[in-house]
């Protein structure tokens, strides 16, 4: 299995703030994997690190088995690897179908298109012409989605999806997220709902105050041993 993103002893933070402390992790092709931990504990620092938000000083970051230095979003989009942020960040005064072109800036050349993304999520195209920032919650968080598989990742990285979003559109976005998989685009995804976790993910990390605590497989494990770690 070809390794999609990996970390090796990676210490980050901002400023003189140290946010990651010698974290090890790694999400190979197809892989489905999970990030828990409480509000703080350093998760979305996950994703500022191989960005270049958060600044690396020490440890490796590869990106597609490569070493490289910190990558911006569409840099990132362009070899493979789509962030669905924190927040959504639809972009104001666009449509709809213009976000989602949006998304396709990146160039590659793979199967996802409007029309697929509409097919994913039909509510989209009910409201293609509609601004991206007047649909609710979910349907931004859907329709960020769609903007990332523009780029035609092979792995999609969420950042708290379900942040903000009532129980049965969590329910719907775990549904979404397994049929991606079944498509064979890997998902990193940065959460702390363990009912979405445990439907989606096949492998997780529990990240505390920076430092990879617990890792394994989610085949198996109890709710309650897991539930010590996340907030819900």
């Amino acid at each position: 299995m070809s390794e999609l993103l990996g970390f090796s002893n990676v210490v980050s933070g901002y400023g003189d703030a140290r946010i990651l402390h010698d974290v090890d992790l790694t999400i190979g092709e197809g892989e489905r994997v999970a990030i828990l931990g409480r509000n703080g504990a350093g998760k979305s620092t996950i994703v500022n690190t191989f960005l270049g938000v958060a600044r690396r000083t020490a440890g490796e970051v590869r990106l597609l088995g490569r070493s490289h230095p910190a990558l911006r979003y569409f840099t990132a989009a362009r070899v493979g690897i789509a962030v669905v942020p924190q927040g959504r960040r639809i972009v104001p005064n666009l449509t709809v179908r213009e976000n989602l072109v949006l998304g396709a800036a990146a160039g590659r050349d793979r199967p996802w298109t409007v029309e697929r993304v509409f097919e994913l999520f039909p509510i989209l195209s009910e409201r293609a012409n509609s601004l991206g920032t007047a649909l609710s919650g979910g349907q931004q968080q859907m329709l960020a989605i769609g903007r990332a598989l523009m780029s035609n990742p092979v792995l999609l990285v969420l950042d708290e999806p379900s942040e903000g979003l009532a129980p049965v559109i969590v329910d719907e976005l775990a549904l979404v997220l397994r049929r991606l998989a079944d498509t064979g685009t890997a998902l990193l995804l940065i959460e702390q709902h363990f009912g979405l976790v445990h439907r989606v993910a096949e492998r997780y990390y529990v990240l505390a105050k920076g430092t990879i605590v617990e890792d394994g497989q989610l085949a198996g494990i109890s709710a309650e041993s897991l539930k010590k770690h996340v907030a819900v």
